[in-house]
Formats: structure tokens, sequence, C-alpha cells
């Protein structure tokens, strides 16, 4: 098992922490083949509400390993075919379609540097908190690199073609209170309180209930790329099965006795 991804499970929360804080948390080959394993099995672990995804120490994650890169280019020719880099790299890649449409909320808590496919994996979440000085930024022109993890397609739709454009192309860096002005993250608060206020949103998110969570995300993701007639034929089916679950029916009987629902996650 590899220490480059921690994982903790608290109260329904379960926490993976990118853990290479001497390189920023760059993403090492075995922290990607962890996230690709820890992600779906969490998304269905009945235990797990929420899934958070931060990293170790005063940094999110400063994406691929710039060092490592500069290694291989300058070692001896490697004999991997294109067609097989490809498979490889979308492989890895699967980390960030769990994030976006497991059954459940995701959250990013970004105390420092998103660069790169840290910065993708962190949009690939549901939800983001970041440090108020926390640096965002795509990164990849500025190593003559197009992209990977998702980052123009969640861009896109967070900011607009012409922002995400401007953010691909120049690589300027963004900091956490302006990042959260135009969309691109929550919330942003001073890195001293991050901690507690990222806890408590945590605790608030978990406490959803899950299941109709889960179906408002079929639905949201739907509506990124189908027609109102996909949308509204998602709804009536997920609006159905919502009906018949514990946590609706709980609910309902809490609002009639005037009481504060308890959702369990069912």
């Amino acid at each position: 098992m590899t220490t480059d991804l921690l994982e903790t499970i608290d109260g329904g929360i379960a926490t993976l922490t990118m853990n290479r804080p001497e390189a920023r948390n760059a993403l090492s080959r075995d922290m990607m083949l962890a996230l690709a394993e820890a992600l779906p099995r969490l998304a269905n672990d009945p235990a797990v509400r929420l899934v958070v995804l931060t990293g170790t120490g005063a940094a999110f994650c400063s994406g691929g390993d710039v060092k490592g890169f500069a290694r291989n280019a300058a070692g001896a020719p490697v004999t991997v075919s294109f067609d097989t880099k490809v498979t490889d790299l979308r492989m890895r890649m699967e980390a960030v379609r769990w994030l976006h449409e497991m059954p459940k909320p995701t959250l990013a808590v970004i105390p420092g540097p998103a660069a790169g496919a840290g910065l993708s994996l962190a949009l690939a979440c549901d939800l983001r908190i970041c440090a108020d000085d926390a640096k965002l930024t795509t990164a990849f022109s500025k190593i003559g690199l197009s992209g990977d993890f998702g980052g123009s397609f969640f861009l896109n739709h967070l900011v607009g073609a012409a922002k995400a454009r401007e953010m691909y192309f120049t690589g300027q860096v963004v900091l956490g209170a302006e990042a959260a002005r135009i969309g691109l993250v929550n919330r942003a608060v001073p890195a001293a309180e991050l901690p507690a206020a990222a806890a408590a949103w945590a605790a608030e998110l978990a406490a959803l209930p899950t299941v109709a969570v889960g179906y408002m995300k079929r639905n949201l993701n739907t509506g990124l790329r189908g027609s109102l007639s996909d949308v509204l034929d998602a709804e009536a089916v997920h609006m159905i099965r919502t009906f018949e679950t514990d946590d609706h029916k709980g609910a309902a009987a809490a609002f009639v006795d005037k009481r504060a629902p308890k959702f369990n996650g069912r």
C-alpha cells in the first residue's frame, strides 16, 4: 500500500489526502493508481456519505511530477508504444470521472497551490473550499503540455469558454479570493480558518440525504450534456425512487410533527 495517498473514514466522511509534501503533493504513479482504486470503492461503500480530497501541508496538489518528466526526457528512449501510453494515462484519469459522477457529494479542500492536473482534480469535485491566498493555475502551457484530467471540461462549465481559454493559454495564477468571485471555487476563507470551515461544511454535507443527493448529481450531470427532455426523464425516475427512501419517509413524518429531520443516507 502506498503512502502517497492517505485514507481515513470518520463519521461517514472519507478523507483522501495526497501525501507528497516534499513535492507539493505532485501526482506520482502510485498516487494516481491509489486514487483510481479508492474512489470506486468509497463510492460503493454505504457507510461513506461524503468524500473529501485534500493535500498534506500547505499545498493541495502541484499536478504532475515535472522533475520526473525532465528525468524521463533526458534518459534513454522508452520503447512503449504511443497507444499504450494513451491507454495508461486514460486509465489513471478515471479518478476524475469517479469524483464527478459518484452517487454522493465530493469536496475539495484546497489549503494552497492547485496546479495542472491537481487543479483538474479539484474541479472534478462537486464543491470546493480554499484558502483565500491559495494559488490556482492550469500551468500546462508553462511546460508545453495540452492538459489532462478533465480540466478543459470543468473549466468550460464553471467559468465559461472565454475565461477557460485564457486560463489554459496563459497559465495565469488565480488567488483563492478571486477564484470564489468568478465561481472557480465555492468558498474562500483565511488560511488559518480553513481547517475548521472545511470540517464544518463536511459535517453538513455528510448529514444530507445521501441517496437524494446522488440522484441530484445525476440530474445535474445530465443537464450538462443532455436536452431538457433528457433532464425531465431523469428527474421523473429519480424523484419516484427518492419517494421510496427511508430518508424521505422520515423527513415527511418530521415535517408533519414539526421537528427537524435526521437523515441516515438510506
